[in-house]
């Protein structure tokens, strides 16, 4: 496995590699890798020729320095999780090789309208425009090729794939399975920063959608009821602050109407102390019947 830190000799790596027309896989990370982030690797490995993951914490996404300063950062860890995963190429660059006027401000930022502008976009203004600033500079490094990123953050994921039909990178969009823990708690870098405490809390988040999921199929409520639900159970555990549960179109993420109407995907987020987490997962309403054009490919797994 081969490891750089400049923009320069990630490219020409890539470029190398696509020689006699293989496949490329990008896994784009921000460390701390853990078994979700090793599934998008093992599936790239699976389906591509040559992969390449990147390590990058990204300063453009976060907006409180704070939140920032206590990003896990564990570099020795990610590059032997990456060895063990199969891939080939790992690009960990410092933030002055990414940005080079940093910590002044960087003129050239991608803003993804409407998409980005709601749910975590509307709690942590300017979240996304770092996500895709940061995203389109690694596929503008990358090149052609496959790159896979987790349901887990599913808007991130909407995010993504608007940009890449925008602004036409040769880019295809691959969405892959939320990986669990056994209790459901969805995995997460943040994780690790819970007490024991909240860490037993945090899994009414996959319960709550479990109940919204299973009112929608019941066919029998609305969408104020299976968001209802969803608050319910979340308002029901003491160490978890509700900031949102939600019944939306997975093809862009709008709120809908009528359960029937769109295919759906399920939202909920809350605070667990200092800690912030996100959860969704693919709903259908039992008389909807036939494909749902548009919907996001996959579903969470327990």
């Amino acid at each position: 496995m081969r490891v750089v830190s400049t923009v320069a000799a990630f490219s020409a790596a890539l470029e190398a590699a696509r020689q006699g027309s293989p496949t490329v896989g990008l896994v784009p990370t921000m460390g701390a890798l853990h078994d979700g982030h090793r599934s998008l690797v093992s599936r790239a490995v699976a389906e591509c020729d040559v992969v390449a993951v990147t390590i990058f914490v990204n300063p453009l996404q976060f907006s409180e320095p704070d939140d920032l300063a206590r990003y896990p950062r564990t570099p020795r860890r990610d590059l032997q999780a990456c060895r063990d995963a199969g891939a080939d190429i790992v690009f960990a660059p410092t933030v002055a090789e990414m940005y080079p006027d940093w910590p002044g401000p960087t003129a050239t930022t991608v803003h993804v309208a409407a998409l980005g502008e709601h749910w975590e976009g509307a709690v942590r203004p300017g979240h996304f425009d770092g996500v895709a600033t940061v995203v389109a500079k690694l596929f503008a490094m990358a090149g052609r090729c496959r790159a896979y990123f987790g349901e887990k953050d599913f808007q991130q994921l909407a995010v993504v794939r608007r940009m890449v039909a925008d602004l036409s990178f040769p880019v295809e969009v691959v969405g892959c399975p939320t990986v669990r823990d056994a209790d459901g708690l969805a995995l997460s870098s943040r994780n690790a920063r819970l007490t024991a405490d909240q860490r037993a809390a945090a899994t009414v988040l996959w319960r709550a959608l479990v109940a919204g999921r299973e009112a929608v199929e019941s066919g029998q409520g609305s969408v104020a009821t299976v968001q209802a639900a969803m608050a319910a159970v979340v308002g029901a555990e003491a160490h978890a602050d509700l900031d949102y549960a939600a019944v939306v179109d997975a093809r862009d993420l709008t709120a809908v109407g009528r359960l029937d109407e769109a295919p759906l995907r399920l939202l909920v987020a809350a605070r667990f102390g200092a800690v912030r987490l996100i959860d969704n997962c693919a709903a259908e309403c039992r008389d909807r019947s036939g494909p749902r054009p548009g919907a996001l490919t996959g579903s969470a797994r327990t």
